[in-house]
């Protein structure tokens, strides 16, 4: 069983659907991909009429207003009235043109966080611009098709397919140029926002687990310290014995709170990791589960601080997951850097059948990592062995200067 969750991705269908839209060539005979054409080529100019007088008045309009309150907010209505002539252009190449364009995706005007949030999204729109720039360009190109269509369709008729053939390639081109959504930049967007939402919520899902243990465990040690002192205080002349005794438990609470303040910090971020780097904290992890691990560590220089933090953790988690459910008898970690990638491969010989969707916070693990860049791949087959793979984007340390040290 293997499991992938990849930081990116591309689609082919867009391509695919490039190639299913192809007309057949053009014949002298006239057949019905021709007359579409020409029926394109003569609504070119009541179209382009429509739109250019839209843009012209609403853009116009609401540029001049903008010294006054309402002028942004008709920009953003012009712009997403744009949005549906492109629509309309769409459609329309699509019925007659057989060109098959994605629509491009809603603005996300709800998740905005406001109105004025959503103002400023719509108002940088890129749709809604390129629209207003295809209509702009449609205006001379409608009069220069219908003129050079409507002629040929008397004078030139033996070749008006050649002719209607070129002239609607030129249409398809724009249509695809201008009103086509951008795949890849909107792919890429929906991802970071994923990413946005997996980071504030592993961000504050942290603090509330630190709140939590210094509530539970440092603060309440502290305070029952305080109280145990107050009470020797009272007894040191009366009962002095009584006295050494609760300072005494004083001093047990102490250790016990500093070794609980310690194991918060290590958790935190380690000391090891900050001073000696990946192989030492790695070794010091490893040397706490209850199988023998074997680490190798083949790093020429030590990553950014981020990048080596998020490896480090998810190594631990990893290696607590071979603790708590593997019944592995034994385990390595091995870490090398492959061109602009750190990889990271934990393997144990336990008895398999981890899965993305089961409690051991695998999916957890590959969220964080998708929210960097990285890559998770887990294959674990029931009686095991189970190999995790990690990737992360290689970033190198800079000093406090803000020189990269290589």
């Amino acid at each position: 069983m293997t499991e992938r969750i990849p930081s990116s991705g591309t689609s082919t269908a867009t391509a695919a659907a490039g190639q299913d839209d192809r007309p057949p060539p053009p014949r002298l005979a006239y057949d019905r991909h021709t007359w579409k054409e020409i029926a394109h080529l003569l609504a070119n100019l009541p179209v382009a009429l429509l739109g250019f007088t839209y843009v012209v008045t609403a853009l116009f309009t609401s540029l001049g207003l903008t010294i006054t309150v309402i002028g942004l907010p008709l920009l953003a209505a012009a712009l997403m009235g744009a949005r549906l002539l492109g629509r309309m252009e769409r459609a329309r190449a699509r019925a007659l043109l057989g060109v098959r364009v994605d629509e491009p995706s809603r603005l996300p005007l709800r998740g905005s966080g406001g109105v004025l949030p959503g103002l400023w999204m719509s108002l940088k729109d890129p749709v809604g611009w390129r629209t207003v720039l295809y209509e702009f360009i449609r205006l001379p190109w409608g009069v220069l098709t219908f003129t050079i269509t409507l002629t040929s369709l008397f004078v030139l008729w033996p070749v008006l397919p050649f002719v209607a053939r070129g002239l609607a390639n030129a249409d398809r081109a724009m249509v695809r140029a201008l009103l086509s959504p951008s795949d890849e930049l909107e792919r890429r967007i929906a991802e970071l926002e994923s990413d946005r939402g997996v980071v504030v919520d592993t961000a504050a899902a942290d603090l509330r687990r630190i709140e939590r243990d210094l509530h539970d465990g440092a603060q309440a040690r502290l305070v029952n310290l305080a109280m145990g002192l107050g009470l020797a205080k009272e007894k040191v002349l009366e009962d002095p014995d009584a006295a050494a005794a609760m300072v005494e438990e004083a001093h047990g609470e102490v250790k016990l709170a500093l070794q609980e303040l310690r194991d918060l910090a290590r958790g935190i971020h380690p000391a090891v990791l900050t001073d000696r780097g990946l192989d030492a904290a790695l070794s010091a992890v490893s040397s706490r589960c209850t199988v023998p691990v074997k680490v190798t560590v083949d790093l020429p220089t030590r990553p950014a601080a981020a990048i080596e933090g998020i490896a480090y953790f998810t190594v631990s988690e990893l290696l607590q997951n071979v603790s708590k459910h593997s019944a592995a008898r034994s385990a390595s970690v091995d870490v090398w850097r492959m061109n602009d990638r750190l990889l990271i491969q934990v393997w144990d010989d336990g008895r398999g059948g981890a899965s993305l969707h089961g409690g051991t916070g695998m999916k957890g693990l590959a969220e964080r990592l998708d929210a960097v860049d990285g890559l998770f791949a887990l294959e674990s087959p029931e009686g095991g062995p189970t190999t995790v793979t990690a990737e992360l984007p290689w970033r190198d340390r800079t000093d406090a200067s803000g020189a990269a040290n290589r």
